[in-house]
């Protein structure tokens, strides 16, 4: 008897701790941070970066999960499906600029972009939100509209991340080409130009490149500063849904209650001069 009742306690033991597997289906993983982190790698498996130099995961992985974020906050033109990524862990003289088609799975761009004179030379290490300090700031950019500058046709950015880039647009900080974003600066001083903290793009593909991503999109610029990972929102935030929750079950989760204080951001027209009035919360 007491043999009988020990072999029916473990096969209930043994029943209680398997999971059933129905047919068609995978183990999914036990926690919300899980299933994110597995969604997020399998897209950057599927992302095509053809001849060009290959993003890191690290700093696709980060730049994602803001974007989602951003996205879920209603701050992103779904119908351009795009993320811009500058790795600025990277050498300038190296191809650290991508822009990534989500829909097609695709780096549509990957070139050169140059950092703040004041962030360093070859490569950037200093980073500011401050006027005049001619760095570059680090974080989440949503692009704005275009118009005709000193360096041609020019693409505004909102700043996302409060102290450390919402100052952009005060300061002028746009996506716009210059020369000395070029092969041949490279071969003659050694190092890529530099810029007074715009991300500035190679002149010949500038037109290409804020067409692509003007209206709407996100742009990230990375670099692991401590304070600015641990400090940003859209990076600390949890993801609350994921674009295909409706097509995989698997990846569903649960609507996150927290009420989210958000910059409001409103467009003033003068003319042809566009100016933004801020009112800011602390998150």
């Amino acid at each position: 008897m007491k043999k009988l009742i020990l072999c029916v306690s473990v096969c209930l033991a043994m029943a209680i701790s398997l999971k059933p597997v129905l047919a068609g289906e995978s183990n999914v993983p036990e926690s919300k941070s899980a299933a994110i982190e597995n969604y997020i790698l399998n897209l950057y498996n599927q992302i095509d970066f053809g001849i060009g130099q290959c993003l890191s995961y690290d700093a696709f992985s980060k730049a994602y999960h803001g974007y989602l974020n951003l996205r879920n906050a209603g701050k992103l033109n779904i119908d351009k499906d795009i993320l811009s990524i500058c790795d600025f862990t990277l050498s300038s003289n190296q191809h650290r600029f991508w822009v990534i088609d989500l829909n097609k799975k695709k780096a549509i761009i990957n070139t050169y972009v140059a950092h703040g004179h004041g962030s360093g030379e070859e490569y950037a290490n200093s980073f500011s939100n401050r006027a005049s300090s001619h760095q570059s700031s680090l974080g989440f950019y949503v692009t704005g509209d275009t118009y005709d500058g000193e360096h041609g046709t020019s693409l505004h950015l909102l700043g996302m991340d409060n102290d450390f880039n919402d100052a952009a647009f005060e300061r002028g900080i746009v996506v716009h080409g210059a020369d000395y974003v070029s092969e041949k600066h490279i071969a003659s001083n050694n190092c890529l130009g530099r810029s007074w903290g715009c991300p500035a793009v190679p002149a010949k593909l500038s037109a290409s490149i804020v067409n692509t991503i003007k209206d709407g999109t996100c742009l990230f610029i990375y670099y692991p500063l401590q304070k600015y990972l641990q400090a940003s929102y859209w990076l600390n935030k949890k993801i609350d849904r994921l674009p295909e929750d409706n097509m995989n079950p698997k990846f569903q989760l649960m609507a996150n209650n927290n009420i989210v204080k958000d910059t409001i951001i409103q467009y003033i027209s003068k003319g042809n001069v566009d100016s933004v009035v801020t009112r800011k919360h602390s998150f």
